[in-house]
């Protein structure tokens, strides 16, 4: 059976792709209030125009997404929660809860049965040379993070006692208010707290607190074709969850260092390559290094200053949205550079005196002697 094919983001939401930010927010905050679960009650239709929508905005509203969009469609936007290496990751959590929380408090998903909450995600940068983000490379992360406590089993009671169920939500966690738009508000439970039980005797360990913060080491891998602000996510490796809910992830933000020469572009790769005067006018055989190595170049006679050499192949790895690699490479581009002497001895000085006359051309102090006489007359 053939999947039905998704719609154009930008048609979701009813605008145009030149639309700017606020009028993307506009436009989904009309559609989420309209088709709302909590005001279309048992409408499956306006339940998945919703989802529709809020997916739409998801990925408009984040200026990487969106740019990935533009130029891979949906295929740029694919993988949990939309971000460009979400395979990396595993399972995460709710991929709308950052946009539910936005425009109508935590309340309006539901919330979460039980008492038990997603842990939040965390955040760490990483620093890989130019060489590490074309080639891939294998990191050791080390960070601190909520893990549930050992001796409570993460339930925070003293072990030998256990959790009682809170008595205001009856467990939920949770305390709903009918508005007098007929729409439903959610608040946490003052009582527990959102935990959806009392704690008797808090633990010793983690007071009561079902987690205690420790220092994590993480293996990570990082594709071949990496950019600078890239960022991987690692699903579950962010905070546990308070009362036993499930973990937060792990967003990692790559930082490429600057290479002493070579610049990237995209996927392909730029060199300066400086040149004397002899070089560009008799030619060179040169050995013009890349990412892979010395790589021979033959610079023609009469090169000139800006020709652009093209090594093939020699640039970074192509990679889809998910990291991916496509099986191609871009190129490395030479950008002659041709040095002018600034400084010459005498025997230099003359030399280039008799290669001027041998090409006709007279000596410059001999030409502006000429101009002032024709103008003054003498």
């Amino acid at each position: 059976m053939a999947t039905e094919a998704k719609r154009d983001y930008y048609e979701v939401l009813g605008v145009g792709k030149s639309a700017s930010p606020d009028e993307i927010k506009k436009a989904y905050r009309k559609l989420a209030m309209q088709y709302h679960p909590d005001r279309n009650p048992g409408n499956v239709e306006a339940e998945n125009k919703f989802k529709e929508a809020t997916e739409a905005y998801e990925v408009l509203s984040n200026d990487q997404k969106r740019r990935m969009y533009d130029q891979f469609g949906h295929a740029g936007s694919s993988g949990q929660g939309f971000d460009p290496f979400a395979g990396f990751g595993g399972a995460g959590g709710d991929p709308f809860s950052t946009i539910f929380d936005a425009f109508f408090g935590q309340g309006a998903r539901g919330g979460s049965r039980g008492g038990t909450r997603q842990g939040a995600d965390l955040r760490a940068d990483l620093v890989i040379s130019f060489e590490e983000a074309i080639f891939g490379t294998e990191k050791e992360l080390d960070y601190r993070r909520l893990e549930s406590c050992g001796p409570c089993g993460g339930n925070g009671a003293e072990p030998g006692t256990e959790p009682t169920r809170c008595p205001k939500c009856q467990g939920s966690g949770e305390m709903r208010v009918r508005t007098f738009l007929n729409m439903v508000t959610v608040t946490t439970c003052d009582q527990c707290n959102g935990r959806g039980v009392i704690i008797p005797i808090p633990c010793k360990t983690c007071r009561g607190e079902g987690r205690v913060r420790e220092t994590v080491k993480r293996k990570l891998t990082v594709p071949a074709g990496v950019d600078d602000g890239m960022r991987i996510r690692i699903g579950g490796a962010g905070d546990s969850g308070p009362s036993g809910g499930s973990a937060g992830d792990l967003y990692v933000n790559l930082r490429v260092q600057p290479h002493d020469f070579f610049v990237r572009e995209d996927n392909n790769i730029l060199l300066q390559l400086p040149i004397n005067l002899v070089q560009a006018a008799l030619g060179a055989q040169l050995n013009v290094p890349t990412v892979d190595g010395d790589e021979p170049l033959n610079v023609p006679a009469g090169t000139q200053d800006g020709t652009v050499f093209t090594l093939r192949g020699k640039g970074v790895p192509y990679i889809d949205s998910s990291g991916r690699n496509l099986g191609r490479r871009g190129d490395q581009m030479v950008v002659v550079k041709v040095r002018v002497p600034t400084k010459l001895n005498d025997e230099q000085r003359e030399l280039f005196q008799k290669l001027g006359e041998t090409m006709g051309m007279d000596h410059f102090e001999q030409k502006e002697r000429g101009f002032w006489s024709k103008i003054f007359g003498s």
